[in-house]
């Protein structure tokens, strides 16, 4: 298994890099993988405007995700035209077993603190992990314009994942933040090495 480079960990606190195998399958699945990633953006926008309404009293979040949506939204009818432009159609919606095994993690019907911080830290872990897969796409697939499509996803969403722990640290004591975070990444890993290496998942 390779090593996560120093890089990677200091920018996005990763503990386990994905499998370099992953971006040769996507390479082969371009439709299934655009379709998922399509989704992922769909699924962003929407998971933060659930946020805006579960928490509209917390002013400091709404005007920071606000801007989130849209940028989302806009990703989505990016990768939509990309479709659309190679004659590939938007399939259906998969499950997503990543995504689903974390929201198994998140401390849910106890204090409404520790849960409003998963929900955030969840939202974190999403982005970041999308972020390092972009950049793996950016750099290993054989489609040219694919890659500097997506080292622009990568730039544009670098910064989303620190967005939500800066939210959470807003709100919710620094160092609970960060030994929560810290529990979150040893077990984000422990999924990412349990779950099968597919190219027509972004997750």
């Amino acid at each position: 298994m390779e090593v996560i480079s120093e890089h990677t960990r200091n920018i996005l606190g990763l503990q386990l890099p994905t499998d370099p195998r992953w971006v040769n399958l996507a390479g082969i699945s371009l439709e299934e993988i655009l379709t998922d990633h399509a989704y992922c953006e769909q699924k962003a926008a929407t998971s933060c405007i659930s946020l805006i309404q579960r928490y509209s009293s917390r002013v400091e979040l709404v005007q920071a995700l606000a801007p989130i949506v849209t940028e989302e939204w806009g990703h989505f009818r990016m990768v939509l035209a990309e479709l659309q432009k190679r004659g590939l159609n938007l399939g259906k919606q998969r499950k997503d077993e990543y995504v689903n095994q974390l929201i198994s993690f998140q401390k849910k019907g106890g204090e409404p603190t520790l849960t409003f911080l998963d929900q955030l830290l969840t939202m974190a872990l999403i982005e970041a992990r999308s972020c390092e897969r972009f950049k793996r796409l950016s750099e290993g697939l054989d489609d040219n314009y694919l890659r500097k499509f997506y080292r622009r996803f990568m730039e544009s969403e670098a910064g989303h994942y620190t967005l939500f722990i800066n939210l959470a640290e807003l709100y919710i004591d620094k160092d609970l933040v960060r030994k929560r975070w810290k529990e979150w990444l040893e077990f984000e890993a422990s999924v990412i090495a349990s779950l099968e290496i597919r190219g027509d998942r972004i997750h």
